[in-house]
C-alpha cells in the first residue's frame, strides 16, 4: 500500500514513493516494512492488513480459550504499553538533544551562513513569489523547482524550492549550499542566500533576466538577437566558469550537465552557469560514481555513459558539444521521430572530415568576417569530444585555444557516436563487443531498461 499527501504534485508523489520504496527494500528479510517520509507512507506485508476478518462461530472450549488469551494479552499489553512509552520517551529525548546538539554538518554550514549574512527568512520568500504562485514558475529540476521572486527592496531573485525535507534532501541542500559558498566567479550564478529553518528548504540567487541559451540558438526568429561576437563570448564565458569549477583549490567541483539550456544569459547575454542539482565534489582518486547516471542524452561523456567513469573530461565532452549547437543554431540530440535523420555530431564530423565545415555555421552569424575564427571554434569543439578522455584537453587549455588564434591546433582524433549503424545497442547482450570498437565504445542509453515506483 502506498499513498501521498494531496498537497504533492505528480513528480512530487513519484519522487517521494521511489524513496520509500527503495528505503523499505531496507526492511528486508523482515515480513513486515513501513516508510514514512515527509509526503507519503508505504507499507508492504505478507498478510493482509486491509481486509481483516474475524470469525462468528466459535465453541464452547473456544470461548475459554479465548478468555485466557484474553487475560495473557491484556498483561502482555500493558508490558508493551510500558515498554512502547519507554521507547518514545528515549526517542523524543534523542530527537531534543539532536536538535540542541547539531552535527558537524550543520554547524559548518550555519557558520557560512552567518560569516556571509545569508539568511532569508522563510516568510520573506514565500511572499516575495506570490506563495510560490505557477505565474512566477521558471522551471523545475530534478531536486526542486525555481520561482521568481521580488524583495521587498525590489531585488529581483531566483528562488529555489527543495521537493522533500527529509535527512537525504537536507544533505543535498547542505552540500550544495557548502559547494556554492566556497565558489565565486562571474560566470558561475551567484548564490544570494537562503532559508533552512522554515517548513522546506529554499536557495535563493540572482535572478537572470534573459534566462537560458537555448531560447535563442534554437530559435530561427530571434536567433540573430546572437551575433557571432556575443556567441564567442557566451562560448569563453562558459569555458572560464567551468575551468574556474575544475581548478578551484578549495573544492573539485564537475558539473556533470552542461548544455544550452544550463547556460543562462544576464542583460549582457554574459554566460552564467547555475551549477546546481548534479554538481558534484570529488576527491582526486574518486572517479568512478556507485550511484545512478545522470545528466542528458547527446551531452554525456561516452565513458560516463559505459562505465561510470566520471572526471572533468566529462564536463570538457559536454562543453564541445554545446559549442557546435552554438555555431550551427542545431540541436545534437536527434528527434524519435526523425528515424533516419543525422545527429549534430555526426553531420558536424563529415563535414570537418570533408573541409567543408563552413557549411555548418547558423546563417544568422554567417560572414566573411569572423570565419576564421568559428572554424578554430567547431576545430576546437571536436579536440574537447574525442572518444578517448585522456586526449580532450583541459578546460583552461580550451580557452586558450580558443583566445590564442596564431598557434596551431592539433588533428582531433574520432568522436563517438558518428557511426549510425553502431549506436543501438542491447544492454543484456553482449558487452564486450561493443566495448572492443573503437567507433562505438559507449551504447546508446535510450535502450537501458530500469525499474520504477510511479503514482497512479
Amino acid at each position: 500500500m502506498a499513498t501521498c499527501w494531496r498537497t504533492l504534485n505528480a513528480s512530487g508523489c513519484g519522487e517521494c514513493l521511489r524513496n520509500a520504496s527503495a528505503a523499505a527494500a531496507g526492511c528486508l528479510p523482515w515480513t513486515e516494512g513501513r516508510v514514512a517520509n515527509t509526503g507519503c507512507f508505504l507499507r508492504y506485508s505478507d498478510t493482509d492488513f486491509l481486509n481483516n476478518s474475524t470469525s462468528t462461530t466459535r465453541s464452547s472450549s473456544g470461548h475459554k480459550t479465548v478468555k485466557v488469551v484474553a487475560v495473557g494479552c491484556s498483561v502482555a499489553a500493558v508490558g508493551l504499553g510500558v515498554i512502547i512509552r519507554i521507547i518514545i520517551y528515549k526517542r523524543n529525548r534523542a530527537i531534543q538533544d539532536r536538535r540542541k546538539g547539531l552535527t558537524k554538518v550543520s554547524k559548518m554550514i550555519i557558520s557560512v551562513l552567518k560569516k556571509s549574512s545569508l539568511n532569508f527568512k522563510y516568510s520573506m520568500l514565500e511572499k516575495a513569489t506570490g506563495s510560490f504562485g505557477e505565474a512566477n514558475k521558471l522551471g523545475e529540476g530534478g531536486f526542486g523547482t525555481v520561482y521568481k521572486g521580488v524583495l521587498a527592496d525590489g531585488r529581483e531573485v531566483a528562488v529555489k524550492r527543495l521537493f522533500f525535507n527529509n535527512r537525504s534532501r537536507a544533505m543535498d541542500f547542505f552540500n550544495e549550499v557548502r559547494l556554492i559558498s566556497s565558489v565565486e566567479h562571474k560566470n558561475l550564478v551567484r548564490l544570494l542566500g537562503c532559508s533552512c529553518w522554515g517548513p522546506e528548504s529554499l536557495l535563493v540567487y540572482e535572478y537572470l533576466p534573459n534566462k537560458s541559451l537555448d531560447r535563442f540558438i534554437f530559435d530561427e526568429e530571434i536567433g540573430n538577437v546572437l551575433d557571432w561576437e556575443k556567441r564567442f563570448k557566451i562560448i569563453t564565458g562558459t569555458a572560464q566558469g567551468l575551468a574556474h569549477l575544475h581548478e578551484n583549490p578549495k573544492a573539485r567541483i564537475i558539473h556533470k550537465d552542461i548544455k544550452a539550456s544550463n547556460v543562462l544569459l544576464d542583460s549582457k547575454f554574459q554566460a552564467k552557469i547555475p551549477y546546481f542539482g548534479l554538481a558534484r565534489s570529488f576527491e582526486e582518486d574518486k572517479t568512478h560514481v556507485s550511484t545512478a547516471i545522470a545528466g542528458t542524452l547527446g551531452y554525456m561523456a561516452p565513458e560516463y555513459i559505459a562505465h561510470g567513469q566520471l572526471s572533468e573530461k566529462a564536463d570538457v565532452y559536454s562543453f564541445g558539444v554545446l559549442v557546435l549547437e552554438i555555431i550551427s543554431g542545431r540541436q545534437n540530440c536527434r528527434s524519435i521521430t526523425s528515424e533516419h535523420s543525422q545527429s549534430l555530431l555526426t553531420l558536424a564530423w563529415n563535414h570537418f572530415q570533408t573541409g567543408t565545415a563552413e557549411d555548418l555555421i547558423d546563417p544568422n552569424i554567417r560572414s566573411l568576417q569572423h570565419r576564421e575564427q568559428m572554424l578554430r571554434a567547431v576545430h576546437v569543439a571536436f579536440l574537447c569530444m574525442q572518444e578517448c578522455q585522456n586526449l580532450r584537453p583541459s578546460m583552461s587549455v580550451c580557452l586558450q585555444m580558443l583566445l590564442r588564434a596564431e598557434e596551431p591546433l592539433p588533428a582531433p582524433t574520432n568522436p563517438p557516436f558518428t557511426d549510425e549503424w553502431t549506436m543501438e545497442f542491447d544492454f543484456e547482450g553482449d558487452s564486450e563487443r561493443l566495448l572492443s570498437e573503437t567507433s562505438s565504445s559507449a551504447a546508446s542509453v535510450a535502450t537501458m531498461m530500469y525499474s520504477a515506483f510511479y503514482p497512479r
